[in-house]
């Protein structure tokens, strides 16, 4: 399940990917020049990797998402609470409202949320 876990520098990549796909490599490498004053090198490093996570494909010099920004902060999201809270929805909620208090707007997306899911 650590495949689902970005470091800052790394999300900033993949937001860059995200964004531009499809682009080639070449594209890829001139962005990250730009936006993160990476090398070539430095790309094609990270890219790898990414790459090698299933979370990217780099085919015949085209660099494509395989999965969506919103399926993965998903599964990340999935994989926090399971984690941290023993993937207890509510006991993620408890925490959270305890610091921080939901706004009408919030409760009532909410309980559209829980109203949707009983079907």
């Amino acid at each position: 399940m650590s495949d689902w876990k970005l470091g800052a520098v790394e999300s900033r990549f993949a937001d860059l990917i995200w964004q531009g796909e499809p682009m080639t490599s070449t594209q890829l490498v001139r962005r990250a020049e730009e936006v993160l004053g990476w090398k070539k090198s430095t790309t094609y490093t990270v890219l790898k990797r990414l790459c090698q996570r299933g979370i990217f494909q780099n085919q015949d010099g085209v660099v494509t998402a395989l999965v969506s920004k919103e399926e993965f902060c998903a599964r990340q999201s999935e994989e926090f609470v399971e984690e941290a809270f023993s993937g207890s929805l509510p006991a993620f909620l408890t925490a959270f409202t305890r610091r921080k208090k939901l706004s009408q707007e919030e409760i009532t997306q909410l309980q559209q949320l829980i109203d949707e899911s009983r079907g």
